[in-house]
């Protein structure tokens, strides 16, 4: 594994998370209630609106993930504005680098660190959030953890030729993204996810994965109306290209549940 370039792993990352989404479409969706064990998906009843700091999420991976900088640094004073804690954002500019590279994914965090000292100098002081509440696994105990968490994230578990061909690009999805990502609970599985689609929002070409996180997210508990208004989000914030990317992707869902 230590043989592998950031690209590399960055690029069997991409093809293993579309497989894995694909999986999920014989899942059926699951509400936030109904999953007692997994801390990163809330507790509270579904709801029909993004929560303000989900909405502050939307653009922010967005412009991230398109590597659009300017943009991304507006987005980010405006989301800290709005309340979105220096944890929360800081989360969402790692996760990038499972979607986008670990470039975008640096060239991000760093004008995040810009932003947070420009607002400091002006006496702004912007939440800190927080940090996990429990040790993120090492070793097996990582690997076991992060396969838990893509069978749920998924709806199955994961599996097929394509890690049959390439084993070891699952051991980097579940050890990477759903282990060391997704065991840290200071970000919640649904902001998450929205910070998921948003980002494959803004890429061209990855319509497929974008169309399987919608998926994924109404089987962790995130509803329709409120993907919907992700949409709109990007619509009025983004641009228009990125919200017909994901109105797309999520009719197309609905009209497999029909």
């Amino acid at each position: 594994m230590n043989s592998t370039t950031p690209v590399e792993r960055r690029q069997w990352m991409a093809l293993c998370a579309a497989s894995a989404a694909t999986l999920a479409l014989t899942s059926g969706c699951a509400s936030a209630q109904s999953t007692p064990g997994f801390p990163g998906i809330p507790s509270a009843p579904a709801s029909d609106t993004l929560s303000a700091s989900q909405q502050a999420i939307v653009p922010i991976a967005a412009f991230a993930a398109a590597g659009d900088i300017p943009k991304l640094g507006a987005a980010l004073n405006q989301g800290l504005d709005a309340g979105l804690s220096i944890s929360d954002a800081r989360e969402v500019l790692v996760q990038l680098y499972a979607y986008a590279g670990f470039p975008r994914s640096l060239n991000a965090l760093g004008e995040l660190m810009k932003v947070v000292n420009e607002r400091k100098q002006r006496g702004v002081q912007d939440a800190p959030g927080r940090e996990p509440t429990r040790p993120i696994p090492k070793g097996d105990a990582l690997l076991a953890a992060g396969t838990a968490n893509q069978t749920r994230l998924s709806g199955a578990p994961v599996q097929g030729p394509l890690f049959d061909f390439a084993p070891v690009a699952n051991e980097y999805l579940r050890s990477h993204l759903f282990g060391d990502i997704f065991e840290r609970d200071n970000l919640d599985w649904h902001s998450r996810e929205v910070a998921t689609v948003s980002m494959l929002s803004a890429i061209a070409g990855v319509e497929s994965q974008l169309q399987s996180h919608m998926r994924i997210s109404m089987n962790i508990g995130l509803t329709a109306p409120q993907l919907r208004q992700l949409a709109q989000v990007l619509a009025e914030r983004v641009d228009v290209d990125s919200a017909r990317r994901a109105r797309t992707a999520l009719e197309r869902h609905l009209a497999t549940l029909r």
